[in-house]
């Protein structure tokens, strides 16, 4: 049985998703999950598309960023998956880990897709410290400093501090700051 996953970050993504999730059902995926979840949160539709597949099962993904976060991430669902049976076929790379040309090229892809990344971070680093040097990067707006005496009024009034965070929509992190600072 093919089982297909298809994930985007945000849920603007939408055609993103219905692109991928049209890829899987060409290619005979029998089963389809999707999530438009950030790849660092707990992804449930992940886990239950690799706790569905049985020996003999390949799992399929429209691309390798889609389904892992690093190559430590990758390589753990790899050995998941071997452990099952499952084969593992990414579509962009036209690689099926069902050969060991097929896992040799899915290791050395996904180290260059984690370097990819990681290229990609430190210049936007870079970037944000050359704003930061002209002036024109800001950083957001502190939230919590803003509501400070707002804060201040609701623990006065008697309020605990996680109700102050839930009132105002602040971390109760940011709460105790604005307290400290005080």
């Amino acid at each position: 049985m093919m089982i297909g996953y298809a994930r985007t970050s945000t849920l603007e993504q939408k055609a993103s998703l219905e692109a991928q999730s049209e890829s899987l059902k060409a290619m005979g995926c029998d089963r389809l999950y999707e999530e438009q979840i950030s790849s660092v949160a707990p992804r449930e539709a992940l886990k239950a598309a690799l706790s569905y597949a049985r020996d003999g099962d390949t799992l399929v993904v429209t691309k390798l960023d889609r389904l892992a976060r690093s190559v430590r991430h990758l390589g753990q669902i790899v050995e998941d998956l071997e452990k099952k049976g499952v084969g593992l076929r990414v579509l962009d790379l036209g690689l099926d880990t069902s050969n060991a040309t097929g896992k040799l090229m899915l290791n050395v892809l996904g180290s260059v897709a984690q370097f990819e990344r990681e290229m990609m971070l430190e210049r936007q680093l870079e970037g944000i410290a050359k704003a930061k040097a002209l002036g024109k990067y800001k950083g957001r707006k502190p939230k919590a400093q803003l509501q400070a005496d707002q804060i201040r009024t609701l623990v006065a009034q008697g309020l605990s501090k996680r109700a102050v965070a839930e009132e105002l929509d602040l971390s109760e992190r940011s709460v105790y700051r604005v307290l400290a600072n005080a």
